[in-house]
């Protein structure tokens, strides 16, 4: 089989090789044509894609209007936490404390919420400063969302004092 990404050696007998030559001659590099094509036939046109967008909204939007609630009564007005508050889009950006961003998703490890990666924002996940979380909350049902939301609130003011008594 040939791996979508290339192959990185090939070795054959030189019929073998005539017979990949005519064959690979065939492909193109790029995209999924078909693919691309099943979504056009789907969408139809850009007013199909923003109605199906408006979809996607109806179902996360609440979601993240959740998230933001949860941050605003917990960590807004303490200066432990910034956070953007997107008007599209899947994630919420929250900065915690220089130091404390890997600490915060480890003691939120610790209570049972699984968080991205401190840094999965930044190259290579190099997060120089260790203050950036990736908040993304799409997947998990509401209910989960104010439990896992409160608790990483939790996570961040106990971070947040730590590294103010020097623990950190």
């Amino acid at each position: 089989s040939f791996a979508g990404s290339g192959i990185s050696a090939f070795a054959a007998s030189p019929a073998n090789v005539a017979d990949a030559k005519k064959h690979l001659s065939m492909q193109t590099i790029g995209p999924d044509k078909v693919n691309q094509w099943r979504h056009v036939q789907f969408f139809e046109n850009i007013d199909g894609v923003h109605a199906h967008m408006r979809k996607h909204a109806a179902i996360i939007a609440p979601k993240f209007q959740r998230v933001l609630e949860i941050f605003r009564a917990e960590l807004e007005g303490r200066g432990i936490a910034d956070w953007t508050e997107p008007s599209g889009g899947y994630f919420i950006s929250l900065d915690v404390p220089e130091g404390c961003a890997a600490r915060v998703v480890s003691l939120a490890g610790e209570a049972g919420v699984k968080l991205t990666p401190a840094g999965a924002t930044f190259p290579y996940r190099k997060d120089t400063r260790d203050a950036n979380l990736r908040i993304a909350p799409t997947l998990p049902a509401m209910s989960e969302i104010e439990t896992a939301m409160r608790i990483l609130c939790v996570c961040v003011r106990l971070a947040a004092a730590e590294k103010l008594i020097g623990r950190i």
